[in-house]
């Protein structure tokens, strides 16, 4: 009996069954917990192309830490990427590289629930029925479409809606918490503000607030220029990449003139700024200590840093290069999740549809 069948017990209101399991678990010494964790957790990720540093830290490290917590639903935003992606192989073959991905950095679909969006089409009728008591201007104000037209991409609905569609995904699985970036934190405050209104208009309790989850020391990675990291700025340091490359971009990463054996300024230093992302505690201390004491070179910070990076990531490549040998399973996997999604996303549209009267 895993921690995941217990809280589907949990949830169906078998509180006898689950005490049971519980007194069993505990008696074998498998676990050292009474009760199994409750809460659901929903994450989505874009498939816009290759995965950068600041994607793993952001969205997938929290995800793979949080299916220990509690019932864990992540999908890939495919009808979210459609708002930049518009050639149809490449959608495809993003959404594939994904769940590599996702799959080869920890995500273990024995205890979670993995699928794609658009595997879950009541997504989309949710959607509009928020948008029927979403305020103009919530969306005016929300600071992704200002930026996504300030970068040069098209004026579209599915921009300017893109945070009514957000609501409609954490909203469908009466999710608990939402491991987001820092620039993420206003859509979640967007879908409590929908969920609030809807509450008001059809009945108090029918959805569920969610809270986001924010882990302040990776809130902002930054890229290789010391601009947060995003495929817009060109900064990324991809997960996955050939080793000449990854250490060539690494090499590249712009410094100051302080000459080698002088101290180097610590602060907004991006080598270090990136170093503590990949190394223990006492190797990032060890190489501020360095920074200050003078006689190193960036050169050779800059192979320090590369050499942790390329470290922190090997299991994962290697994972992922047996997983690019067994793409049925990979299939299996995302079928399977959103089989489960469906039945969850079920319960919570039976439930909006009967309050505003669909039913």
């Amino acid at each position: 009996m895993s921690p995941w069948n217990l809280c589907i017990e949990y949830r169906q209101g078998n509180l006898g069954n689950v005490q049971k399991k519980s007194k069993q678990i505990l008696d074998s010494g498998t676990w050292n917990i009474i009760m199994p964790p409750v809460m659901r957790i929903l994450t989505g990720l874009q498939p816009s192309g290759t995965i950068h540093v600041g994607n793993y830290f952001g969205a997938m490290e929290p995800a793979v830490r949080l299916q220990e917590r509690g019932e864990a639903f992540y999908f890939i935003a495919d009808y979210h990427a459609m708002t930049t992606v518009h050639e149809p192989d490449h959608l495809r073959a993003h959404v594939r590289d994904l769940a590599l991905d996702f799959l080869s950095v920890g995500l273990d679909p024995d205890r979670c629930v993995f699928f794609r969006q658009s595997s879950v089409p009541e997504v989309n009728e949710l959607a509009w029925i928020l948008g029927t008591v979403c305020p103009m201007g919530l969306l005016e104000r929300c600071h992704s479409y200002k930026d996504k037209l300030a970068k040069g991409f098209a004026a579209s609905y599915g921009l300017f809606a893109y945070p009514v569609l957000m609501a409609a995904d954490i909203l469908l699985y009466d999710s608990d918490q939402v491991p987001v970036g820092k620039d993420q934190k206003q859509h979640v405050e967007v879908t409590r503000d929908l969920a609030g209104k809807f509450n008001d208009q059809y009945g108090e309790g029918l959805l569920k607030l969610p809270e986001p989850i924010i882990a302040e020391s990776t809130a902002v990675v930054p890229g290789l220029d010391g601009q947060k990291m995003s495929k817009s700025y060109g900064n990324t340091l991809p997960v996955f990449g050939a080793e000449k490359a990854m250490r060539k971009l690494i090499m590249r990463i712009p410094t100051d003139s302080t000459p080698i054996e002088d101290p180097k300024p610590t602060e907004g230093s991006i080598i270090l700024q990136l170093y503590r992302l990949f190394a223990s505690a006492e190797g990032y201390s060890a190489m501020v200590d360095d920074f200050l004491k003078g006689g190193c070179g960036y050169g050779d910070f800059k192979k320090r840093l590369f050499e942790a990076y390329w470290e922190y990531f090997r299991k994962a490549r290697e994972r992922r290069a047996e997983l690019e040998a067994a793409p049925d399973y990979v299939d299996e996997v995302l079928r399977k999740g959103a089989e489960r999604a469906r039945n969850e996303a079920a319960k919570v549209l039976e439930r909006v549809r009967r309050a505003v009267g669909l039913k």
